[in-house]
């Protein structure tokens, strides 16, 4: 969506219409009078007029659908996972014990759904969900080592990301990416997340002795999903794939057991950020800050490529004339940047970005973001207090098949969908093997800096652009990040500028 429409949207009014002066409520037609339940949502998709700033209500703005609990069901189990993640590398690293990471997990569900609702189901309906920013893991074990205060990293990345969705940065690094560039990140993600969560059943089944499981689970997975790619009911990859890997590998002889029962976080930002309590480490110095602004700056840094690729993902997936409700790239950085300016200060571990988990099944879908996120937050709060659903999206048959199908596959999917014309696929190969060096952001900024210059991919694209937009912001922006990068000591083979990282 261009700033001007933007700005046109925030100074209506009157209820949202479209060139012939119907608005949604008027335009809606009951799912009996399509062909198909296809034709049904991607009508539904064309004539939502999303509003910014501005109550968007549901039944009146947008409907609850059946398709809608397909992604809020990925995107709570993912949730549940990343957050433990983060929580768990840095109960490691600080020395805290295990009640810590189950209970401020829980506690950032409830976060978690409390902002859903007031951004993404509410007031920027074109935001994607503030999710958990997965490449930052491997790297709190070097900001803890440094010195580094959560609280402190999440405020910077907070601060930072509100700068950036401000000046529109976001979606002018995404107007730079070429679809070749794109693509190529896209099957990078896609390959290496399945090949993860592949080799990280192989393990947990080798760990019970029973590495049989694994292979049955994931070749049962193979045939389901081509099955529903068949009969063109791939949304549904998720709920069913969860299922029969979970049935499968319990009927196999697989240990599970409930271990998580209901209960409440303790809700005090105080007891969080206590001396004695929490994660013991009292409230952040200004060393603090100084300490960890590298990382924060790398983290911002690295959610363009991210938003970009959920976007275009979504663009891939929906039908002609729904530019209005895909995912606005600046809108999702300062929902993010604010959820996590306040889940900081709250005293929770997740640190954010786009979320893949929800936006990408959204999309295979057909669905808008705001239904969906409304039934996601349900989710999390149900998850949250319950607790038995916790144990059940951690079980790694349940967890493994539902990124591999819900996330990953289709990440794949897409990525050859964006490089199968043209000269794309130069670009793709390249940001493939750089992100290969070392990470899908140092890849990224790189092959836009040569793909712009017009050294690979396609050279009347090259020539079209600005000096502006051809070589001076990529290189500003590979130059940047390459040289955090350095600071922090994740170039291979090149110790931390910073002493003491390393």
């Amino acid at each position: 969506m261009s700033s001007n429409s933007e700005s046109v949207h925030e100074q209506k009014s009157e209820p949202p219409t479209n060139k012939d002066g119907l608005n949604y409520q008027q335009q809606h037609k009951s799912s009996s009078t399509f062909n198909s339940r296809e034709e049904y949502l991607e009508h539904e998709l064309q004539i939502m007029d999303p509003k910014r700033w501005r109550p968007n209500w549901p039944f009146k703005d947008y409907r609850f659908e059946l398709e809608d609990t397909i992604p809020a069901m990925a995107a709570t189990i993912g949730k549940v996972v990343m957050v433990g993640a983060i929580a768990t590398t840095f109960a490691t690293s600080l020395g805290l014990e295990e009640s810590f990471i189950l209970e401020n997990v829980r506690y950032e569900l409830i976060i978690a759904a409390f902002f859903i609702i007031l951004f993404s189901g509410f007031l920027l309906p074109t935001a994607n969900l503030a999710g958990t920013h997965g490449p930052l893991i491997p790297i709190i074990p070097i900001v803890v080592a440094a010195g580094g205060h959560p609280m402190a990293f999440g405020l910077l990345i907070g601060a930072l990301g509100l700068i950036l969705a401000v000046s529109k940065g976001g979606s002018m690094l995404a107007n730079l990416t070429s679809k070749g560039v794109c693509g190529g990140l896209l099957l990078y993600l896609g390959f290496v997340g399945t090949a993860s969560q592949v080799d990280k059943l192989f393990k947990w089944a080798n760990d019970i002795g029973m590495a049989h499981i694994a292979f049955v689970v994931i070749f049962c997975t193979i045939i389901l999903y081509a099955l529903l790619e068949h009969w063109r009911k791939r949304w549904l990859a998720i709920p069913l794939s969860c299922s029969l890997g979970g049935i499968i590998a319990f009927a196999m002889g697989a240990p599970f057991e409930f271990q998580t029962g209901p209960g409440l976080p303790n809700m005090n930002p105080m007891y969080w950020w206590g001396d004695n309590t929490g994660w013991m480490l009292g409230l952040p110095t200004l060393e603090s800050f100084v300490v960890v602004l590298p990382f924060a700056i790398l983290a911002v840094a690295m959610w363009s490529p991210d938003f970009l690729g959920h976007k275009v993902f979504q663009k891939i997936n929906y039908p002609e004339r729904t530019e209005k409700v895909q995912m606005n790239i600046d809108d999702t950085m300062t929902s993010a940047s604010i959820r996590q300016t306040f889940g900081s200060l709250l005293g929770g571990a997740n640190f954010t970005s786009s979320w893949g988990t929800y936006i990408v099944p959204a999309a295979i879908a057909k669905r808008p973001i705001p239904a969906g996120a409304l039934v996601t937050a349900l989710f999390c709060i149900i998850a949250a207090l319950w607790g038995y659903p916790m144990d059940l999206a951690i079980w790694e048959p349940v967890l493994c098949v539902a990124l591999v199908v819900g996330v990953f596959i289709p990440l794949l999917e897409a990525g050859m969908e964006m490089t199968r014309e043209g000269k794309t696929t130069q670009s793709a190969a390249i940001v493939v093997f750089s992100s290969v060096l070392v990470n899908p952001a140092f890849g990224w900024s790189l092959t836009m800096l040569l793909d712009n210059l017009g050294l690979i991919g396609c050279k009347d694209r090259s020539a079209n652009l600005t000096k502006m937009n051809r070589w001076i912001l990529p290189s500003i922006m590979f130059v940047v990040l390459t040289g955090v990068m350095a600071l922090v000591g994740l170039l291979p083979g090149i110790p931390a500028l910073i002493s003491g990282l390393n």
